[in-house]
């Protein structure tokens, strides 16, 4: 199974975390899970990654957090996306389509034969 480089995973972690909490409110754990099954295990964050950029982003107003009580008894700390966040969010798909497009082009025409 081919893993992602570094690079890639990192440019793409933002849009990725928002893509989930736009369908619903997410804790840490929860994210790193949900990313490695949607992926199949090709994209895998460890704490060490999501945590700071749940932070920048929250910074950033592209999120909000707040304390819920799990099943278990257990305190976390969940993230929801807000106004902010979905309006990067579109303008993230936007510029990810483009990219796509302008790859996809350049794959297909032959210019980039390997």
């Amino acid at each position: 199974m081919t893993k992602f480089s570094k690079e890639l995973v990192g440019a793409t972690t933002i849009p990725i975390i928002l893509s989930i909490l736009s369908s619903k409110e997410s804790y840490g754990y929860e994210i790193i899970e949900e990313v490695k099954q949607i992926s199949k295990g090709q994209i895998e964050y460890g704490d060490g990654t999501i945590y700071p950029v749940l932070h920048k982003m929250e910074k950033k107003e592209l999120i909000e957090s707040f304390w819920r009580m799990s099943e278990k008894g257990r305190k976390r700390k969940y993230y929801k996306i807000n106004k902010n966040g979905i309006k990067q969010l579109a303008e993230e798909k936007e510029n990810w389509l483009i990219v796509n497009q302008i790859i996809s082009k350049l794959w297909t025409t032959g210019l980039n034969s390997i």
